[in-house]
């Protein structure tokens, strides 16, 4: 079964706005260093990419589902434009109230997608930069990386591993994390080929 990476998108993709503001519009949108390449490594990897993100904006109604759609489609194409694509974009569009399954924390967008596109969860890692996104990718069944903001601290450790907190990779960038996940994947693929050849 394909496996897949799991992307949050502001924070990660693009540049995380103020506490308590959204971006409304393309031009609030900036993509941040590294993204197109990490993506394009990904995908040379076999993984599928695909965008899950958390939006009350359009809730609030400080945005409406067509403008948020034309955000993600030219982001889609900028991406592109620099040899990255991405398999799929998954938003919620709903408030904290809302009893809905696919806000984050609740998996429900990574398990539509694992659903459409046949992906193994336990193979896929799911990349955020806050709580929410690791304790989504854990509901899925996905390992984690977290995205570390400059002077971020309080981060679950190797010693909280039962910690919904915790990341199974600890990253400054998406691409950080995705050269790290590479080489977690990489090293798990050897350690099963030891263990075949030795059986």
């Amino acid at each position: 079964m394909p496996k897949a990476v799991f992307i949050d998108r502001d924070g990660v993709i693009n540049q995380k706005p103020r506490e308590g503001e959204y971006i409304t519009s393309w031009g609030d949108f900036h993509i941040l260093p590294g993204v197109a390449v990490a993506i394009t490594l990904l995908k040379k990897a076999g993984y599928a990419v695909i965008v899950v993100t958390n939006q009350r904006c359009v809730a609030k109604g400080l945005i409406g589902i067509a403008g948020l759609e034309e955000i993600h489609a030219r982001m889609r194409e900028s991406l592109a434009r620099s040899g990255a694509t991405l398999d799929r974009i998954y938003y919620c569009p709903h408030n904290f109230q809302s009893q809905c399954k696919c806000r984050k924390p609740a998996p429900g967008m990574l398990l539509e997608a694992a659903q459409a596109l046949s992906l193994d969860l336990g193979s896929s890692w799911m990349v955020g930069d806050s709580d929410i996104d690791i304790q989504a990718g854990k509901n899925a069944g996905c390992k984690t990386a977290r995205v570390v903001g400059p002077g971020e601290k309080n981060l679950a450790t190797n010693k909280d591993a039962e910690s919904s907190n915790y990341a199974q990779v600890t990253a400054s960038s998406l691409l950080d994390s995705v050269q790290q996940i590479l080489t977690w994947d990489a090293g798990k693929e050897t350690n099963l080929e030891r263990r075949t050849l030795t059986a």
